[in-house]
């Protein structure tokens, strides 16, 4: 059983945006220490998203010295004016034009988070082009940056779940045409990072957990709805947002020549029927399953992570009764699910 448990001085709840935002967006005194030790801007490529905007709002609270610049096509102006009132410079760009990229400014450090996942389906080049071409112009444009780079855990075959999952010593094995461009990326800027001798991490994410949306939200919001969850998927890794947007951060501090990967996320996964029976506890209902448990499933080894940073801030159960206390109040969500029970790459 998943006993659901007061963390330290955590919120017991999160009741509005503005404190969602606040906290995810709350640096750490381990990354703020780091700051005197990397020189130069921070420039974030792809911060429209949905990690972005707090990501760049942390970097700016961690190292206010340092100008951090958020670049996006900013569909949406609300992010950028949120940008703008945390200190954050924004320029609009499109990262597959390669003279929007030229006029970008020089920047010794880079975060790039530009991807393509959901929609992949039925629109294959778009996302070759958005996870492979982008990188290329990115990798020709800045060869004196350290790039901290996203990614994925798809780019792993599957993996025991009895077990501690997907090493980065492993080689990729992806499943799909979206976990396929994933490695396409690595491998350009890996390349870049070797022929300009710049150095750079690959950032294998897990599931990010926001209370907008995340593993977490789509199983209590099935949970909630007395709809059945498959249980084919047995184990979801996941990571607090703001401790990832922390440790991405302070990855900076850990970089290789050529980048190298590295596994972000909790020690151990989450046991989707564990956090169905304990959302059901805290909805008063009774979760609904369907399937079996299969052996295996994206699952990846976060041990290396643990040994550059600690232990994240906040737990699994935390996440839990936050994200169920955002669904009772009636909260602001994204509704974009994860489809983190997707078993054949397909997005």
């Amino acid at each position: 059983m998943l006993t659901i448990q007061r963390t330290g001085a955590l919120p017991a709840t999160i009741d509005s945006v503005e404190q969602l935002e606040d906290l995810l967006s709350t640096p750490t005194q381990a990354l703020i220490d780091d700051g005197a030790a990397i020189d130069g801007d921070v420039l974030i490529l792809g911060a429209g998203g949905k990690v972005g905007p707090t990501l760049a709002m942390m970097a700016k609270r961690a190292w206010p010295a340092k100008r951090v610049i958020a670049v996006a096509r900013f569909s949406d102006p609300d992010v950028r004016r949120r940008l703008a009132v945390a200190g954050v410079e924004t320029i609009a760009c499109d990262l597959l034009d390669r003279d929007q990229v030229a006029r970008l400014p020089d920047c010794r450090n880079i975060v790039y988070m530009a991807g393509r996942k959901f929609g992949t389906a039925g629109s294959e080049p778009g996302t070759w082009a958005m996870n492979a071409v982008a990188p290329a112009i990115v990798g020709e444009r800045f060869h004196e940056a350290r790039m901290i780079a996203f990614s994925t855990l798809c780019v792993y075959p599957f993996a025991s779940i009895a077990g501690p999952g997907s090493s980065e010593d492993d080689p990729p094995t992806p499943l799909g045409e979206y976990a396929n461009s994933c490695v396409a990326r690595e491998r350009i800027l890996q390349y870049y990072s070797g022929r300009n001798r710049c150095p750079g991490r690959l950032i294998r994410l897990n599931y990010a957990i926001d209370l907008r949306y995340g593993v977490l939200h789509d199983v209590a919001m099935r949970v909630r709805s007395g709809l059945p969850i498959d249980l084919s998927t047995a184990v979801a890794n996941v990571i607090w947002q703001g401790d990832a947007n922390a440790w991405i951060l302070r990855a900076f501090r850990h970089v290789a020549t050529p980048a190298t990967p590295l596994n972000l996320g909790l020690a151990e996964p989450a046991r989707i029927r564990a956090v169905a029976e304990a959302f059901g506890r805290e909805f008063a209902v009774a979760p609904v399953f369907t399937g079996h448990e299969c052996p295996t499933a994206w699952h990846n080894d976060t041990r290396q992570a643990a040994r550059l940073f600690g232990q994240p801030t906040v737990d699994l159960p935390t996440m839990i009764r936050w994200n169920a206390a955002w669904l009772r109040q009636g909260l602001p969500v994204y509704e974009k699910p994860t489809r983190y029970e997707q078993r054949e790459g397909r997005f």
